[in-house]
């Protein structure tokens, strides 16, 4: 039996929550079951010298776990004067997805920071900062805009993501924690709208897998990453 009685190509239950914090230009809290990510989108209006001249603008993410959302304390990062590597490689997965979703040159000079805090994690952080990221920065764009910040919004295509594995032989959506840590093979899949795939992640935990395999789990990840979507645009309106 998974985790909340549901089927080996369900989700767990999906709750996106628009507006938990008054200061920042975009928020939005997002659940996958017992995983629970704060994500806000700040505005600047500058952007990082990559970028300087072209008069385009950038998207850029954070990562981070809060001390106690996991079973035992973790120590903070900034107490340790650095960022560990798995924190790194999420941030650039989260930037790199939010990139993929709008035009940045539509955006204009300036830059898009989406701050991903894990208060509770279960498994899937990484995909669940993706789906909830993209609210809060079409929030944060729908602000700039009634404040006549930018004339129109920039293009952008809905982006959202979905951990699948394979466990005890069978095929899995979005994986907890039990089951991500026991998967045969474990895959993350980031996708546009449309099952456009954006990024893929995976690999053989114990073993190997073959192709007529990757192609069922992406057809299961792109599947779910379709509802995923349906849900962004019922919360966002």
């Amino acid at each position: 039996m998974r985790s909340f009685s549901r089927g080996a190509l369900d989700a767990r239950p999906v709750t996106l929550t628009p507006g938990v914090n008054k200061h920042a230009e975009g928020s939005c809290q997002v659940e996958f079951g017992d995983t629970r990510v704060l994500v806000t989108c700040s505005v600047e209006e500058k952007v990082p010298p990559h970028v300087f001249g072209t008069g385009g603008g950038w998207v850029t993410a954070e990562y981070g776990m809060l001390p106690r959302s996991t079973h035992g304390r973790m120590k903070r990062e900034a107490a340790q004067g650095k960022q560990g590597g798995r924190t790194l490689e999420i941030q650039r997965l989260i930037g790199r997805a939010l990139r993929a979703s709008i035009d940045l040159k539509a955006l204009g000079p300036r830059t898009l920071t989406l701050d991903c805090d894990v208060i509770q994690a279960d498994g899937g952080t990484r995909t669940a900062s993706i789906t909830g990221a993209w609210v809060a920065m079409v929030l944060a764009l729908r602000k700039l805009k009634k404040k006549s910040t930018i004339n129109q919004l920039p293009p952008l295509t809905h982006v959202a993501a979905i951990s699948v594995g394979v466990v005890k032989g069978e095929v899995v959506v979005d994986l907890d924690y039990d089951e991500d840590s026991t998967a045969e093979v474990d895959l993350n899949v980031v996708a546009l709208e449309g099952s456009r795939l954006v990024e893929v992640q995976g690999t053989a935990e114990n073993g190997h897998f073959d192709r007529a395999r990757l192609d069922e789990m992406l057809d299961a990840g792109t599947a779910t990453i379709e509802k995923l979507v349906a849900l962004q645009k019922q919360v966002l309106g």
